[in-house]
This record gives C-alpha cells, structure tokens and sequence, in this order.
C-alpha cells in the first residue's frame, strides 16, 4: 500500500509526460496532496476548479437515475491532458487523483492504466 505522497511521487516518476499531479477531496475542493505544477499553473487552483466537474457529472447522472460509477474524467487540451480519476471504496469516497499529462510526451493509454494501479495501491 502507498501512502498519499508516495502515490503522488509515483505517479509523476512512472507516467511518462506527468506535468502535475494532485489528490483533491471534492466535497469540499481541497487538494489533500499536491506535486508539480509551477508559475504557469497553480495546481491548488485547478484541482479546486475540476471539482466542479465532478461534482456536474455526480449530479447529472444522478438525476438520470444512471446506477453506475464514473472510473475516470478526461479533458483534452490543446497542449495537454487532465485526467480524474475518482478513488472507490476503501475510505476514499468523495477523493480523486487529478493528472496532468503533456499531450506531446505522454501515452494515455498507458497513464490511465498506471493511474488505475496507483488509486488500487493508495493508503488512505
């Protein structure tokens, strides 16, 4: 199990294009964890705006009636990717791991896939 700033190392170390990565509670719009980012992107500010999203889509497929959960949320830039992923079960309710990924570097592919077994190793 990997507690959250190790998740957060890992992340940015093994999923090739990582610009920034964070763990944001969405109920209340704090990031819990944060690395990367830098002077052209204030990370407190986008996981706290990308709660807004989530909570959207909650609410929308909740007055669907949709019984299912949302795995990810991925929004493509021009220049990059943002991903959110949410956390299930394991006191994780209500959490979710936010990636950036540079567009040019990065494999989405393979970064939803290594962001999946971060979220399954995470201690919470």
């Amino acid at each position: 199990m990997l507690t959250v700033e190790t998740s957060l190392k890992e992340a940015m170390a093994s999923i090739e294009g990582s610009v920034a990565v964070a763990l944001v509670d969405y109920t209340s719009g704090m990031a819990l964890g944060m690395l990367g980012g830098g002077k052209d992107l204030d990370l407190t500010v986008a996981a706290a705006g990308n709660t807004d999203v989530i909570r959207a889509k909650v609410r929308t497929m909740e007055m669907l009636g949709l019984k299912d959960d949302i795995e990810d949320v991925l929004i493509t830039l021009g220049s990059q990717y943002h991903l959110l992923r949410l956390i299930r079960g394991r006191g994780g309710n209500g959490l979710f791991l936010y990636l950036i990924l540079d567009k040019g570097r990065a494999n989405l592919a393979m970064a939803r896939h290594q962001l999946r077994r971060i979220e399954a190793e995470l201690e919470l």
